[in-house]
């Protein structure tokens, strides 16, 4: 069995360098959100209020920001500044409580959210463009995508 296994792999492996074959594509945490946003007017100072809407496929989820968890601090939904923007403060919902005996409670993003950032755009932009860091995991599946940053451009 395990002789076939290698020669299957092998075979797939020599296809991937000949170019007869695709290799594989790991999935992308962007691949499970929908993200759209908006800003309102600029203040005087220049601030603007950016409103992020992530609606995130069923089964699927973001971790939340804060994700009350040490051990997923690295894979928490974050808004991150660009050339573009500066982020002044976010105001990130808390999220629902999930009890995990084995990795620990943490909290995560389902179905729809909506983040509030305040920014300051860079001389000269009119529309502030931001990142926003994110890693998407499936319940059903016990599956996580790879995480991603995802450009986010206000209309």
């Amino acid at each position: 069995m395990r002789t076939v296994v290698c020669r299957v792999a092998g075979l797939v492996l020599l296809g991937v360098l000949l170019g007869l074959a695709e290799p594989a594509r790991a999935a992308d945490s962007s691949d499970v959100v929908k993200i759209t946003a908006t800003a309102e007017k600029p203040a005087p100072n220049g601030e603007r209020v950016v409103t992020i809407t992530i609606e995130i496929d069923k089964d699927w989820h973001l971790y939340a920001n804060p994700v009350a968890n040490n051990r997923l601090t690295s894979v928490q939904t974050a808004v991150l500044k660009t050339d573009k923007a500066a982020v002044v403060s976010v105001d990130y919902p808390e999220g629902k409580l999930v009890k995990d005996p084995d990795v620990g409670n943490y909290r995560v993003y389902e179905g729809t959210v909506t983040i509030k950032a305040t920014v300051r755009a860079a001389k000269g932009v009119t529309e502030p463009e931001l990142v926003l860091k994110i890693q998407a995991c499936n319940d059903k599946s016990m599956t996580c995508n790879l995480p991603s940053k995802v450009k986010v451009t206000t209309k």
